[in-house]
């Protein structure tokens, strides 16, 4: 696993984010079922437009769509970023059946990853949101990576008309005010736009496809 941690620090020597998923790492899987819909979806609508052959993904947490990219990609070289080691040594023991053809980055997301990069797909599935300052550099550092005719994938909590929701996922560092979409369409052609109600409409969930203008 490459160790490169970036982001902006405590006393403590983790960031925000790593503190928080230093205690939901043991319960992630558990329980994010409930409510990060459409993953499985976005990556049926990746593979209905092709073979990536270098698959980034951009917060890959527990690596639970690492392994399915694995199975969806068989010939694909993969690379997971994470900034949190909980995350990524849960995501270690996942993909381990898969050998060396999925590689582990602990860093931050503002820039190039390799010295020279072109992946084929770049995926964002619910990590987006929650870059608050940072999800404008993500997008077009993702911009700047992708080959020619390379495609951003994205699936991501879009709005809410739940003012109570929209606190709590601040609280919990993710950010629900429709912010990603336009960015998203400036950046890449779409090839599948499309916004989704979870919970009779509590709040909208966004999958997008796009195609490196």
């Amino acid at each position: 696993m490459n160790d490169q941690a970036r982001g902006t620090v405590g006393q403590s020597g983790e960031t925000a984010l790593e503190r928080y998923y230093r205690f939901h790492a043991p319960v992630y899987d558990l329980t994010r079922w409930t409510f990060l819909f459409g993953r499985s979806g976005i990556l049926r609508k990746v593979a209905a437009k092709g073979s990536p052959c270098r698959i980034l993904e951009v917060g890959c947490g527990t690596g639970r769509n690492l392994a399915e990219l694995g199975r969806l990609f068989p010939s694909a070289r993969i690379t997971g970023l994470d900034r949190s080691l909980d995350m990524l040594e849960r995501a270690k023991k996942r993909i381990n059946p898969m050998g060396g053809r999925i590689e582990l980055v602990r860093q931050g997301y503002n820039g190039p990853i390799f010295p020279s990069s072109n992946f084929d797909l770049v995926l964002f599935s619910y990590s987006l949101t929650m870059f608050n300052p940072g999800f404008e550099v993500a997008i077009e550092a993702a911009s700047r990576e992708l080959a020619p005719d390379g495609r951003v994938a994205v699936v991501d909590f879009h709005d809410s008309t739940c003012p109570g929701f929209e606190r709590w996922m601040g609280l919990n560092h993710v950010r629900v005010n429709g912010q990603l979409r336009p960015i998203l369409r400036e950046h890449f052609a779409p090839l599948h736009d499309e916004l989704r109600q979870a919970y009779g409409g509590i709040w909208r969930y966004l999958l997008f496809l796009g195609r490196k203008s």
